[in-house]
């Protein structure tokens, strides 16, 4: 046997509908385990999407009908497209999260995150400032839109603003950025050590609310501190009405329950609190917002490559039906 009929034969099993039968199998099993598994599951769903890709060309190399039909070669290069891209973007994907208290700026640390092994990692790069948001609800507690300005540096390191919300999104080196559910409030703290340290202002995000409405309590270690604290918001005020349009705010009147070694205090703004190792003054109460970081470049690639899909298909089968006389 020649090399060329050595070439041609592999090709031919390469592209059998048997070996693509054991490749559907291989990759739903990816699927589920991605689905189940809290590790990273990238290679599972990767190899088969690569195999897929793969079996699909030797398919269309070996072939005649495509060669044959244009509509129906272009609709398979698409899938081959769709397939890679999928792949690929399972290995340079990001998604992750950030919680920010009104006035502060995003170090490029996200508070949770995952991405694809061959992420680029340019997060270190964005900066912005929540400026604070406003959020309304309908009757019912629904939440309806989300208003966030911000202030951050574009790519070219100059200040601008935007505002974003649960579908309008910043993009900045790659990364969309838009608000999330999670928000709340964050009790905000000056800790001055007794060591002669230099002072620090910190805010302890409490559970998300109104999710968590009844749970707004958090323990917290000062930074540099051996003492946690474990501290309550209380309020008696309805932030968000369930008969009648509202909007997310502070209350208006607050206490903060502080617990330290056994000792228990209500404290106002203002107030301070002596720990062995220093003070902790606070300074009263503001909002935290929760974001969602996105990057995946290939997703308008993926669209566009649907499109061609869905076009050619179309093509297809409208030369198929057109060459024939519709019956009356």
């Amino acid at each position: 046997m020649s090399l060329a009929d050595s070439l041609r034969s592999a090709l031919r099993a390469a592209g059998s509908l048997k070996l693509t039968l054991v490749i559907l199998v291989a990759l739903a099993a990816g699927i589920v385990v991605a689905y189940h598994s809290e590790t990273r599951t990238t290679w599972t769903l990767v190899v088969p999407l690569a195999l897929a890709a793969l079996n699909l060309m030797a398919a269309v190399a070996t072939n005649g009908v495509f060669r044959r039909q244009s509509a129906l070669l272009v609709f398979h290069l698409a899938l081959i497209a769709i397939l890679l891209l999928v792949a690929a973007g399972r290995l340079s994907y990001f998604r992750g999260q950030i919680e920010l208290t009104q006035g502060e700026e995003f170090n490029g640390v996200p508070s949770s995150s995952e991405a694809g092994p061959w992420h680029w990692w340019r997060l270190d790069r964005v900066r912005f400032l929540n400026e604070g948001f406003r959020i309304e609800y309908a009757p019912g507690v629904r939440r309806g839109k989300t208003r966030n300005p911000l202030r951050y540096l574009d790519e070219s390191g100059r200040v601008a603003a935007a505002v974003i919300g649960d579908t309008d999104a910043l993009v900045l080196h790659g990364y969309r950025i838009y608000t999330s559910s999670n928000k709340g409030f964050a009790p905000t703290f000056l800790w001055r050590p007794a060591s002669g340290g230099e002072p620090q202002v910190g805010s302890v995000h409490l559970p998300a609310y109104p999710v968590h409405e009844y749970r707004q309590a958090q323990e917290w270690q000062p930074p540099g501190s051996v003492h946690k604290v474990w501290i309550m918001l209380q309020f008696d005020e309805v932030i968000l009405d369930p008969e009648r349009p509202s909007e997310f705010r502070l209350p208006q009147r607050h206490t903060l329950v502080v617990r330290v070694d056994g000792q228990r205090r209500e404290i106002l703004p203002g107030d301070e609190v002596q720990l062995p190792d220093g003070v902790l003054t606070y300074e009263g109460l503001r909002a935290w917002m929760g974001y969602s970081v996105f990057s995946d470049w290939t997703i308008h690639w993926l669209l566009a490559a649907g499109f061609i899909a869905v076009a050619s298909l179309a093509w297809h089968f409208w030369s198929k039906f057109a060459a024939r006389p519709w019956n009356p």
